[in-house]
């Protein structure tokens, strides 16, 4: 699979050394560990891995962005978390060897490093204070989780679209053209925020004759952060 990759292998190395879940190991312990992790790049739409497939290594997000989602009961995806640069995915499986518990899929173009679960482990095992990354990585996975549950449960679909908007404008992206532009298809955006496209498209069109966005191709403008802000607030 081609994709972007890192400049050199020590610039992936120093972009996996500032992984959440490894800056609580000794230097040379980190040092270690990344130097056995190995590189892979995806093309955007690449599947990583499914959902019950036997593999338990993790993974850390060098450069791009990847979807974690599964399929609801109704054949249509759900997505459940978008894991950016200097976040891992994967540790669920590693953690407890047993099938993957959803769906990797490449957002973007991206380049991954792979960490085995012995190497992992190991490594924690011999850094018993280290562990505390992988809990608050684990909390912090959680905490969004709940999140995006109690919006789909409580919210409309109005509020949870502009969440979403507002969250990616919020989230550092890799070189962006312009800080108010979002290259998300409405698609993406349906699988997001759990609705049909058709619906998120309406909503899209009234807030672009309002004025409060502004639509070119896969393109979503932010014109009026203000106003998008109060529609996120539920009535």
């Amino acid at each position: 699979m081609k994709g972007p990759t890192p400049t050199n292998l020590d610039e992936a190395r120093r972009l996996l050394s500032d992984c959440v879940l490894f800056r609580k190991l000794a230097p040379k312990e980190r040092e270690a560990l990344v130097a056995r992790a190995h590189m892979r790049s995806f093309e955007a739409g690449n599947t990583i891995f499914l959902m019950g497939a036997l593999h338990d290594s993790m993974f850390a997000v060098l450069s791009g962005e990847v979807r974690i989602s599964m399929p609801s009961a109704e054949g249509k995806e759900v997505v459940l978390a978008i894991v950016h640069a200097r976040e891992v995915f994967g540790e669920i499986a590693m953690l407890d060897g047993k099938p993957r518990s959803a769906d990797a899929t490449a957002l973007t173009a991206c380049n991954l490093a792979v960490l085995d679960r012995r190497d992992v482990l190991g490594t924690l095992d011999r850094n018993p204070g280290s562990w505390l990354g992988l809990v608050e990585v684990l909390c912090s996975r959680l905490r969004r989780t709940d999140q995006h549950l109690v919006e789909l449960a409580l919210l409309g679909l109005p509020e949870r679209l502009a969440k979403t908007l507002l969250r990616a404008l919020d989230t550092p992206r890799d070189h962006p053209s312009n800080p108010t532009d979002l290259r998300l298809s409405q698609y993406e955006l349906a699988n997001r925020v759990g609705a049909a496209r058709e619906s998120v498209n309406k909503c899209l069109h009234e807030w672009q004759r309002a004025g409060i966005i502004r639509m070119e191709k896969r393109v979503i403008k932010i014109v009026d952060r203000a106003a998008l802000e109060k529609l996120a607030e539920p009535e």
